[in-house]
């Protein structure tokens, strides 16, 4: 099995060749084609102007003896009866075939062709018949020289009433030499003219992708360095190259700006976890050393406080790598519920629901539970006295609303606190426990079922934080 060629330079040029040669083959093979039906014409043309102008002759009133006969050599003439004699033809005339007789003398025997005998249809007496000429191809020899002629048949009566059968040919010598003469040029200039597309090809095709490999050396480098704040050179010209060059850099910001990201990630988390993990340390080395001072409560609180802060991050982490467990219908109302008698008992506030529909949704009961309670457990850390939450259907979308009369996100922060670990000076001071992931957890949840999540300004006052998800 042959192997492609392996650039993309290579096979370009290979397939431009190819194409051009098979035009170049089917226009050829046109263009011969036509000129042999032209000359063939042309030389139909001359053998029946010459049959004419004899058979004019003939009705005019000469005899067969006194015809004017064209040269022989250029175009041979025989004058065949009903009879099949020959009564005339052309003087150098040694042999001829494809006319009405093999005879080249008048009065000679033999009938090459029948055609005409009992035809019904015969010309007036002294008249040229006004029919189109019958044409064979055959043969003549003149002065021992035999070459291959176009001969026009044309029927005359002579004013004696006699019918006869006029011949005369035309030489398809020059014909067929200018065919071939004509397919030895094209011949001879195809493979020069292949060889000049095939280097246009090569050079244009090196010109056009020095960009992408100058893009390719670039990226390569980039590669080696890991440095992800290099870009690609982008070509002057706006085309396809240029397109990818730009498109590339975007790809490097977008990857640049996500290792920065998951970096910030692990920075903030491995800040996170150092607090805790400290907390026991230093709870378990007192308890060590003063088992009478042992904080059971406190240990408790922060084992907690880790485990919840673990889970969040496998989630973030399960989040990131893509992990899309199969969705299926849920009903968005009875979900709240079920989420709001679980942690009934619990709540620091009672919340206040209105649920005025049941949309269903395409989604993981889970995660959308999930959703749920971190908006509510963000409602509760900083309400003050009423946490509201709504459900409702609006122009095939189920809305979600969470609402607090706390102190509210000021317009400069409502997107900045979906960030990772992002807890605005407020919260800290009376945040218990958050690590600043929750409203990040909830907006990446909802976006992955096609979702939105923002935070405004609630009407009675507070933060109002509303879920926008698809109902199917």
């Amino acid at each position: 099995m042959a192997r492609r060629p392996a650039s993309v330079r290579a096979r370009t040029t290979l397939g431009a060749t190819a194409v051009v040669a098979g035009a170049l083959v089917a226009a050829g093979l046109a263009v011969v084609l036509l000129l042999r039906a032209n000359l063939a014409g042309q030389a139909d043309l001359r053998a029946e102007v010459a049959a004419r102008d004899v058979a004019s002759q003939l009705a005019a009133g000469a005899s067969f003896g006194g015809l004017d006969l064209p040269d022989a050599e250029d175009r041979p003439v025989q004058v065949v009866g009903e009879d099949g004699r020959v009564r005339a033809a052309s003087k150098d005339l040694e042999a001829i075939h494809g006319t009405g007789s093999p005879a080249v003398r008048p009065g000679g025997s033999g009938r090459g062709h029948d055609d005409d005998e009992g035809r019904d249809d015969d010309p007036r007496r002294g008249k040229v018949s006004g029919d189109d000429p019958a044409f064979t191809t055959g043969s003549a020899t003149v002065d021992g020289r035999t070459a291959d002629y176009r001969f026009a048949a044309v029927e005359v009566t002579t004013p004696r009433g006699e019918t006869v059968t006029v011949y005369a040919g035309a030489g398809l010598a020059a014909t067929r030499d200018a065919v071939a003469a004509v397919t030895r040029a094209m011949l001879a200039g195809l493979p020069l003219l292949l060889a000049v597309v095939a280097g246009v090809t090569w050079l244009v095709t090196r010109r056009a992708l020095r960009p992408v490999e100058a893009v390719r050396a670039e990226l390569a480098e980039i590669t080696a360095s890991g440095d992800l704040g290099r870009r690609v050179p982008v070509p002057d010209a706006r085309d396809e190259i240029a397109c990818l060059a730009a498109t590339t850099n975007e790809t490097l910001a977008a990857l640049e700006d996500s290792v920065a990201r998951q970096r910030g990630f692990v920075a903030d988390a491995s800040h996170e976890l150092r607090s805790p993990i400290a907390s026991l340390r230093t709870q378990l080395e007192v308890a060590a050393a003063h088992p009478e001072l042992l904080d059971v409560d406190g240990l408790v609180e922060d084992v907690v406080r880790l485990q919840h802060l673990a889970a969040d991050l496998l989630l973030l982490a399960r989040i990131d790598a893509g992990d899309r467990p199969p969705a299926r219908p849920v009903a968005l109302g009875r979900l709240v519920r079920e989420e709001l008698e679980r942690r009934a008992a619990g709540d620091r506030i009672a919340v206040r629901a209105s649920i005025e529909a049941d949309p269903r949704v395409m989604g993981v009961p889970g995660r959308l539970a999930r959703v749920v309670g971190n908006l509510l457990d963000n409602a509760q850390r900083h309400a003050g006295e009423t946490v509201r939450l709504s459900l409702r259907e609006e122009a095939g979308t189920a809305v979600l609303g969470v609402a607090d009369d706390g102190p509210g996100v000021p317009a400069a922060d409502r997107e900045r606190i979906f960030e990772r670990f992002v807890r605005l000076d407020d919260a800290r001071s009376r945040d218990e426990g958050g690590a600043g992931l929750g409203l990040a957890i909830a907006r990446d949840l909802v976006r992955a079922h096609g979702g939105s999540l923002t935070a405004r300004e609630a009407p009675g006052g507070g933060a109002l934080f509303e879920a926008r998800l698809p109902v199917i």
